[in-house]
């Protein structure tokens, strides 16, 4: 495969396991376009034009043209330097990282405004999603600013090194995996919750390693009432949210992660909170991607915290 293509599929894919509908994010896509249209020359000359097709802009090909063909890749949830220089050293053609990095890292905000829809389907109005969410993603942006963040692709670049990144697509892999795992099974206590991600196999496989699923607000005689996972969106949403969810009778949230003031929030009103795992999750949704180029014979190695479980 071209480089090209493995990154197009997964996008696709991404596109398919959208909590906002396939519909909603093509209308955005649409939407984008007709504003570049009307942008000055001046304008288009900033524009990030892969935002035209591409609506995850955590997601990028780091280093390469794309026509580069594709035989062997090696995997991780994060990819430093260290990484790039290990992957470069086994000849690996591609490396690939889950977590964003260069101008992915700096587009986490913009992905964010995925979780305003995606609470809809929660029963909580978008304009209060969207007024709550617009404060936790100006403090992302900002948190953002100072970084280095093409260290890493500076080094991709330096070793001839192809290098890509792909996150909200693996995110929104494990997220539509884990909901309609949960929509069948409908576990009825958190104890059910952890049985249930432990039949999974990357969650039983990160158990063993020490890092399973943790409850994190609520109990195993908890009964879990209305359970929503929370598995995609850049990164942590607002912590206000948690009363929202509330309101609008949800029980527990599945997550990869949550904050202590997430956690604080969450038991004020009531709220289970379940941890799955920030690795173990992330590594269902990569090797969902991963699946689909390794069956049809691109060698696919894993490191950096990738647990890879095969579904082919």
């Amino acid at each position: 495969m071209k480089l090209k293509e493995i990154y197009e599929l997964f996008i696709s894919t991404g596109i398919k396991n959208d909590p906002r509908g396939e519909k909603e994010v093509n209308d955005l896509l649409n939407e984008r376009k007709k504003e570049y249209n009307k942008l000055s020359d001046e304008e288009k000359e900033y524009f990030d034009k892969e935002t035209l097709t591409n609506p995850y802009g955590d997601t990028r090909i780091l280093y390469g043209t794309g026509e580069e063909e594709i035989k062997s890749l090696i995997a991780g949830i994060d990819v430093d330097t260290g990484e790039i220089i290990l992957g470069k050293q086994l000849g690996f053609d591609l490396i690939f990282s889950h977590h964003p990095r260069g101008v992915a890292f700096l587009n986490l905000p913009d992905v964010m405004k995925l979780q305003e829809d995606a609470l809809m389907h929660h029963g909580i109005p978008i304009n209060i999603s969207q007024k709550m969410m617009a404060k936790r993603i100006s403090e992302v942006d900002r948190a953002l600013t100072p970084q280095n963040a093409y260290r890493v692709v500076d080094s991709a670049r330096l070793l001839n090194q192809l290098f890509m990144c792909c996150h909200t697509p693996a995110d929104n892999s494990v997220q539509h995996f884990l909901t309609e795992l949960f929509n069948k099974e409908k576990p009825k206590y958190l104890k059910d919750v952890i049985d249930l991600l432990l039949t999974v196999p990357e969650y039983k496989q990160a158990k063993k390693m020490g890092f399973g699923p943790k409850i994190f607000s609520g109990d195993l005689k908890s009964k879990a009432g209305k359970v929503v996972i929370d598995m995609t969106g850049g990164t942590e949403g607002a912590k206000e949210l948690m009363k929202k969810h509330a309101d609008a009778g949800i029980g527990t949230i599945v997550g990869m992660h949550f904050s202590e003031d997430h956690k604080k929030e969450a038991e004020e009103n009531y709220i289970n909170l379940v941890v799955a795992g920030h690795m173990s999750s992330d590594s269902i949704g990569v090797n969902l991607l991963l699946d689909q180029v390794e069956k049809v014979g691109v060698k696919v190695e894993s490191f950096s915290g990738l647990i890879r479980i095969k579904r082919y």
